[in-house]
């Protein structure tokens, strides 16, 4: 079967809705929901790409990933453990490598592009 390039934003696999607050110890201010489109995920699920929208909110960031943004609407800031912050907005793009610690913070409800690779926990 041929392999066909991926339309991030249409046709998509599957969709998704999770109120955050319904992982344990996950949320640290406000009650962000996330509605995600998966329009690709690799045969191994390690690779995922899609749409993902969150209403304001602030928690920790996932880990054992390496995830690839892009900003189409909104305005989050990343902080890591030190405090030191980084913002972004509508139009820009951002690499969240494995490794970081810190929080994700939706300021105003974002909708952004995403690829992530997941890593094997060890």
């Amino acid at each position: 079967m041929p392999v066909k390039v991926i339309d991030i934003g249409h046709d998509p696999e599957t969709q998704t809705h999770r109120r955050l607050a319904d992982l344990p110890d996950r949320v640290v201010e406000g009650d962000p929901h996330h509605d995600a489109t998966l329009n690709f995920q690799s045969p191994d699920g390690r690779l995922i790409a899609g749409t993902w929208t969150s209403t304001p909110g602030k928690w920790h960031a996932f880990t054992g990933r390496d995830e690839f943004c892009y900003i189409l609407e909104g305005h989050v800031r990343l902080i890591a453990e030190d405090g030191s912050a980084q913002t972004y907005r509508t139009g820009d793009a951002f690499l969240i490598p494995d490794g970081f610690r810190g929080y994700w913070e939706v300021i105003e409800t974002t909708t952004k592009h995403f690829v992530i690779r997941h890593h094997d926990s060890d």
